[in-house]
């Protein structure tokens, strides 16, 4: 059942990787950026953790992978907003 659920993941990431859109992310910022674009928010998730972003993370943009691993490390401090953006996505 455990390798069934992998093999579906990895089915589902070479899919991704292999559409033409990956191809252009990957052409022009490279694997990473691909999957970093697809952790960005919303626009409304974007401005609610904004402000939190620049007071406690400032430092880790524009790489979205450690602004989410400061966000979490911040999460006591940060606002009621940004942590139910977390909090809605797993986080």
């Amino acid at each position: 059942m455990v390798r069934a659920a992998v093999l579906g993941v990895i089915v589902v990431a070479a899919g991704l990787l292999s559409s033409p859109v990956a191809a252009q992310q990957q052409q022009q910022g490279g694997f990473f950026d691909f999957f970093s674009n697809l952790l960005k928010g919303t626009p409304e998730e974007e401005a609610a953790c904004r402000p939190d972003v620049e007071k406690y993370c400032h430092d880790a943009e524009p790489d979205t992978f450690r602004v989410l691993g400061c966000l979490k490390e911040q999460r006591r401090r940060i606002s009621k907003q940004c942590l139910a953006v977390l909090e809605s996505h797993g986080q």
